[in-house]
């Protein structure tokens, strides 16, 4: 018997459960295709248009209820594109795991089915069977693509291999560069009055000096929500001018400036804009606080790791097409 590795089987093990139940899923929903042809040969490898549109399917399916006309045409294009790559790749490794002529055991492929035949048809293998023929798939073929998708988990466990300890002064990098990632939205509970500069045969100065009265009545005691009821020609008149909880670009520019910069409970002064007059008044405030270096370091860690992992893994795929014959059709 060929070598198995103990990394194979470690990897194996971690890669085996629900993580998988989404390509049992996709190979269950997926449309048969009529059609058929040669997408792509990879190192004598073939890769059919119909493998190509089975792992597209689900992406297809949003698409086009999304968009229509050559939009959704250029979506389906990249999805497609996007699937065959994915292939692509798949060949190249499981190609890898064959020239290092590593082997996986059947009890693992066999534990796999068991834990899908109980998680997603609650153990009744019959149901199981039926659905596969369902979907003109053979127990066996089900099996090999099980077997094809723990090759691949593995094998790039195997080959992507980062150090787990990220350099403090590129964890400060990230945080000094990525604050925002860090940073809790900000957002205001705001009542406005808004008297347009012209109305009917009011002339501006008019209007003017109705907003100054208004706002001297404010200063007065009067209610801010009964006074917009009254006086306000905003759309949120009714309610009193309450324009609810808000986040920052939610207003124009000055007025969003004024705002968010307002104690709360104070009431503004009138507010000249696009012709109009205004006067904000914040009645409550969150958000807005920045987490310290020392509460996201963790996560700051686990993220650069995760992407220095993607960096490796990518040059890593890339070594293996350099190496291969890859034809595309």
């Amino acid at each position: 018997m060929r070598h198995i590795l103990r990394w194979f089987a470690i990897a194996l093990l971690a890669a085996s459960g629900p993580a998988l139940l989404p390509l049992c899923c996709a190979a269950f929903g997926a449309e048969p295709e009529v059609i058929n042809g040669i997408a792509a040969v990879v190192n004598g490898d073939v890769i059919t248009f119909s493998q190509v549109r089975d792992l597209s399917a689900p992406r297809e399916k949003l698409l086009r209820s999304q968009y229509s006309g050559a939009e959704l045409e250029k979506g389906l294009k990249e999805a497609r594109e996007a699937a065959l790559k994915d292939l692509i790749d798949r060949r190249l490794i499981i190609q890898a795991f064959q020239k290092e002529k590593f082997e996986i055991p059947n009890h693992f492929v066999e534990e796999q089915v068991r834990g899908i035949i109980k998680e997603s048809f609650g153990g009744d293998r019959n149901t199981f069977i039926k659905t596969l023929e369902a979907q003109n798939y053979t127990l066996g073929e089900f099996k090999q693509k099980e077997m094809e998708q723990m090759i691949v988990q593995a094998m790039r466990s195997h080959n992507v291999k980062t150090k787990n300890i990220i350099s403090p002064t590129k964890v400060d990098d990230y945080y000094k560069k990525h604050r925002d990632e860090f940073t809790t939205k900000e957002q205001i509970k705001l009542r406005m009055i808004m008297i347009p500069g012209q109305k009917d045969t009011a002339t501006a100065p008019a209007q003017k000096a109705l907003a100054e009265e208004v706002l001297g009545r404010l200063a007065a005691g009067a209610e801010f929500d009964r006074t917009a009821q009254i006086y306000s020609e905003d759309s949120t008149r009714d309610n009193g001018g309450d324009w609810g909880w808000i986040e920052r670009n939610t207003l124009a520019a000055p007025l969003e400036k004024i705002a968010f910069n307002m104690p709360l409970g104070r009431i503004s002064n009138i507010i000249e804009y696009a012709g109009n007059y205004y006067i904000l008044k914040v009645e409550d405030k969150h958000g807005g606080t920045t987490k310290s270096l020392v509460e996201v370091r963790p996560d700051i860690e686990k993220k650069l790791i995760q992407q220095e992992a993607q960096q490796i893994q990518e040059r890593w795929i890339a070594s293996l097409r350099e190496k291969a014959y890859i034809k595309t059709f």
